[in-house]
């Protein structure tokens, strides 16, 4: 991945004033990045205009419990998919009725990898009020800390460019 796939502190002043301009919230469902997302967004001050709260559903038991991710879909499809990362984005922008969602599940190592998911494996998805998603599955590399932060930068970046093409419309 390159750098300018990353958000940067100006970028992220730049979403949290469109997304105030437009009267618009934000909500996020994380699982390996632990609230990271979360806590970037909450670094600057203000941003509880825009920023309701979070969830962090690390376990699938959570994913399950607060997001209604079926079991079937985890059973089915393992925490780091495109289907989960679906039902995570669906169950968190309804449970704080926001505008906009980000969802990651992944594998951030050291351990946890397999030959089909190795470590750095990260579904990223977003999605609006509409439910029209955008989600990828991502491979970063690094340290834990370094996927957990990799993947929080791309998610950011990445509903910053969504929220733009919405704003186009």
């Amino acid at each position: 991945m390159q750098e300018s796939q990353f958000m940067t502190q100006k970028e992220l002043l730049l979403l949290q004033n469109l997304l105030r301009e437009n009267k618009k919230t934000i909500t996020t469902a994380e699982s390996c990045t632990g609230g990271l997302v979360a806590s970037m967004i909450t670094e600057i001050s203000g941003s509880s205009d825009i920023f309701n709260g979070a969830i962090v559903s690390y376990s699938n038991k959570i994913k399950s419990q607060e997001l209604n991710v079926k079991e079937s879909t985890l059973d089915e499809h393992g925490a780091v998919s495109i289907e989960v990362v679906d039902e995570m984005l669906e169950g968190v922008i309804k449970k704080f009725d926001a505008n906009y969602a980000i969802a990651i599940s992944g594998i951030a190592g050291p351990n946890g990898g397999t030959k089909n998911k190795p470590v750095g494996t990260v579904v990223i998805g977003v999605c609006d009020e509409n439910l029209e998603k955008n989600i990828e599955i991502c491979h970063f590399e690094g340290s834990r800390k370094e996927v957990q932060i990799q993947s929080a930068k791309y998610s950011l970046k990445k509903i910053l460019k969504f929220f733009q093409k919405t704003l186009d419309k």
